[in-house]
């Protein structure tokens, strides 16, 4: 049976940025938690060993695959910093227009800095991202 590598645990999020190796990514990182946890009213919490995530919800597949995940996160990778946010909303596309300089992989939205970015359309995704889970699986956790 298929594990799920990314799971909720209790390491530390600030001992994981400080141990980003770049200056600017560590601050940026700082700038993002504040930004996500005024933002969700979810405590960050650690998933898996690289994935900041603020709240979390249960998902089931139609092929029967199931998990729990958090509703958003980012991760401070080396070359960008990693921005998660719901898949499948329209919504996060029409967001993403106004968003500033990034790129999108299938599940991540990728940014240089948060400089490159308009920190309200950031908050506007964060909460369009909880509101498109939540109603997409009406049994979310919270916490």
């Amino acid at each position: 049976m298929y594990e799920l590598k990314t799971k909720e645990n209790d390491n530390s999020v600030i001992e994981f940025i400080e141990n980003v190796d770049s200056i600017k990514k560590r601050e940026d990182a700082y700038k993002l938690l504040d930004i996500f946890t005024e933002t969700t009213g979810y405590p960050a919490k650690m998933w898996g060993p690289s994935i900041i995530g603020f709240g979390s919800y249960h998902y089931k597949y139609a092929s029967g695959h199931e998990g729990d995940a958090p509703l958003v996160g980012f991760s401070p990778r080396k070359s960008k910093i990693s921005l998660y946010f719901a898949t499948g909303d329209e919504e996060r596309e029409e967001l993403l227009k106004d968003f500033g300089k990034h790129t999108t992989g299938k599940a991540c939205v990728y940014i240089n800095k948060v400089d490159d970015i308009d920190v309200d359309v950031l908050k506007a995704l964060i909460s369009r991202s909880i509101v498109f889970l939540r109603e997409t699986y009406s049994n979310e956790k919270g916490d």
